[in-house]
């Protein structure tokens, strides 16, 4: 039986205050897109009002048509902004933000996927924001590992790619382009490649999922060297969206927490409203990234001592 009436816990309030309305303004002068307001996030508030937001880089017209996502489908024809990268350092430089989330919309008209604009997006990021981390939330570059290469060479703290459900229920939900196989290898092709990046993924339910069938995807992203988990509720952004099959109530997202925790997640991030660039779990993801930095500077000391 489908669900339609949302139950009281996901009840959200309307984005509002200072914060919010500054951050609308600074990326409308900027013509910069936000996943924020394309993807209709339920937290909006809390992230914008706190300061912070996920930026949308390549545009706002994905080349794929996955059946949950509310970000337009189309055909972006090769067209993209080569001032974006300096605009998105320029708007984060005016944030004053110590951690940040870029993301983008599938760009498969791209010979590249547009890995060669994620990295150099990230390294003038980085280059004006020399303190900030950053979390970047990547497609799957068709599977090619020259341009995932691209990404990880430029140095981002998080490489977060979504498997987004489970295997049986990709076919339905996704794009026919990704695979859940494929998005698997693109995580664990980061660890390949670098072993000091950390990865990320998310899956959402209430799309009909089974208990088994998540634990079998948090099992298979942790085969992968998977760091961080996000779960949360799908819900429908629209009448032309897959209809939700369930809410699923708020001890069973705490349950998924300790599955995930039990197989061995650095940070499992599960409840109704949370999504893959949740602002709550960044506080944690930012605490484990500064603390493994200064262990591992404490390791060099004493490797440096030793040598001595």
């Amino acid at each position: 039986m489908l669900a339609e009436q949302k139950p009281e816990w996901l009840t959200v309030n309307p984005p509002k205050g200072r914060s919010y309305e500054n951050l609308k303004e600074l990326f409308g002068k900027l013509s910069l897109h936000t996943v924020c307001e394309e993807a209709h996030c339920p937290n909006v508030h809390e992230c914008w009002g706190g300061g912070t937001a996920t930026l949308m880089l390549m545009g706002e017209v994905c080349s794929r048509a996955c059946r949950f996502c509310m970000v337009t489908p189309g055909k972006p024809q090769g067209v993209l902004d080569e001032l974006e990268p300096e605009n998105v350092s320029l708007a984060l430089s005016q944030m004053g933000l110590s951690y940040v989330v870029l993301t983008s919309v599938d760009r498969d008209d791209l010979p590249d996927g547009g890995a060669a604009h994620f990295a150099r997006t990230i390294r003038m990021v980085k280059e004006r924001n020399p303190g900030m981390l950053i979390e970047v939330l990547i497609p799957d570059f068709q599977g090619d590992v020259c341009d995932l290469k691209r990404v990880v060479e430029a140095g981002p703290d998080v490489i977060a790619h979504n498997i987004e459900t489970t295997l049986s229920l990709t076919p339905k939900v996704r794009d026919p382009r990704a695979h859940y196989w494929q998005s698997l290898s693109v995580l664990r092709n980061v660890k390949k490649l670098s072993r000091h990046v950390y990865t990320k993924s998310s899956i959402m339910v209430g799309l009909g999922e089974s208990e088994e069938e998540v634990t079998q995807a948090m099992t298979h992203l942790r085969q992968a060297d998977v760091d961080f988990l996000t779960v949360g509720q799908y819900l429908r952004p629209s009448a032309r969206h897959l209809k939700v099959v369930e809410y699923v109530k708020p001890e069973q997202f705490r349950a998924y927490r300790e599955i995930g925790e039990g197989l061995g997640f650095r940070y499992v991030a599960s409840g109704p409203l949370v999504r893959s660039s949740y602002r709550a779990g960044e506080f944690y993801i930012r605490a484990a990234i500064r603390g493994d930095a200064r262990q591992n500077q404490s390791y060099m000391a004493a490797e440096t001592e030793n040598a001595d």
